[in-house]
């Protein structure tokens, strides 16, 4: 399969493919007489699964490392296999769904509040946001003369 080809099968471009080579995330693939790349067609699965594993937030260095452990299954120790990983990333996930949860809590408190400005909010002490203390800080390098 030609990279076009794959590239059209896989729903990329062609310079992705060439990334993913140097990247170590697609086999350099063998080459035809006249020079043109020709690709297995079983590319077209790795780089379904490199995108698939992108959407789930896993990195590229993220997906490299489970591609060699799937490719080498003798090295599957602590933390190297998608279970582990997956756990991992499902944990930082919720993480910043919790945080996000906050930050869309405190959104809705400062437009029920009608904050219209954050200078005039942050220095209101009944102020939503988290700025209410910078109210009551002073410039401390007026207060040093």
């Amino acid at each position: 399969m030609r990279s076009s080809e794959l590239a059209a099968a896989a729903g990329v471009n062609p310079q992705t493919l060439r990334y993913y080579e140097r990247r170590g995330l697609l086999a350099e693939p063998a080459r035809s007489l006249g020079g043109h790349r020709r690709y297995p067609t079983e590319a077209v699965t790795t780089l379904r699964v490199i995108k698939a594993a992108q959407r789930l937030g896993f990195t590229l260095t993220e997906v490299s490392e489970l591609l060699d452990t799937a490719r080498h299954r003798h090295a599957r120790g602590d933390g190297a296999g998608l279970q582990t990983r997956a756990r991992e990333k499902l944990n930082d996930v919720e993480a910043k769904i919790a945080d996000l949860t906050v930050i869309a809590e405190t959104l809705h408190a400062a437009l029920t509040a009608g904050c219209d400005d954050l200078a005039t909010c942050a220095g209101n002490p009944a102020c939503p946001l988290p700025f209410a203390e910078l109210g009551d800080t002073r410039d401390t390098r007026t207060d040093l003369a």
